[in-house]
């Protein structure tokens, strides 16, 4: 039986130990490695020579999306698997679309996590039926590159000029990218935009 090697990364210690512990019951399962930011993925993976990375979407340094993004430049011959407690469609088209080779939840049962990990090391895509069903019901992402990163910077709640001096743009532009993303998710206010756009996996 051949070994496969991998490296899980998701900021929560306590869940990286779970999914360790059930990962590396299967008998041909080993956890190489651990890392709780995504800007440690590549460094990581690279040195423990990990085959597939488990990856958690919501972390610090880098989301896991753009770690898969990462791992897929730098390193082609490892595969990524996003393990998220985020089912979001839109996240689902950014991760493949940055690489990675499966999106499963985390309440996923062990046996099939275990599958899934034994697929997708294979070449094999792996996707939760479930939200590949609401991926293709809801459409594209309708932001542009420049909405979604306004948008993102108004969650916070900062003012038109503190995201204009983030996102180095005028406030004029700023106002015109908002007002649009304020059209295109069907909202009246901002915040209401940017709640939806996160909802829905957009930012």
């Amino acid at each position: 039986m051949t070994e496969i090697r991998l490296l899980l990364a998701d900021d929560q210690a306590l869940v990286r130990g779970a999914l360790a512990a059930l990962l590396d019951l299967e008998p041909d399962l080993t956890v190489v490695a651990q890392v709780g930011r995504g800007d440690e993925v590549v460094d990581a993976a690279r040195a423990s020579r990990a085959q597939v990375c488990l990856l958690d979407i919501e972390m610090p340094g880098m989301d896991g999306i753009d770690a898969a993004a990462r791992v897929s430049a730098e390193l082609p011959g490892v595969r990524s698997l996003i393990v998220t407690t985020f089912g979001r469609p839109g996240y689902l088209r950014r991760a493949i679309d940055a690489g990675a080779s499966g999106f499963v939840v985390k309440d996923t049962p062990s046996a099939q996590l275990a599958d899934a990990v034994r697929r997708v090391n294979a070449g094999l895509r792996v996707i939760d039926p479930t939200l590949a069903t609401e991926s293709l019901t809801s459409g594209e992402n309708p932001l542009t590159p420049r909405e979604s990163e306004v948008l993102s910077a108004a969650l916070s709640g900062a003012t038109v000029a503190a995201i204009a001096a983030r996102v180095h743009l005028s406030q004029g532009t700023v106002r015109n990218h908002l007002s649009s993303a304020i059209g295109k998710t069907g909202t009246s206010t901002r915040a209401e935009a940017a709640h939806i756009a996160r909802e829905r996996g957009w930012i």
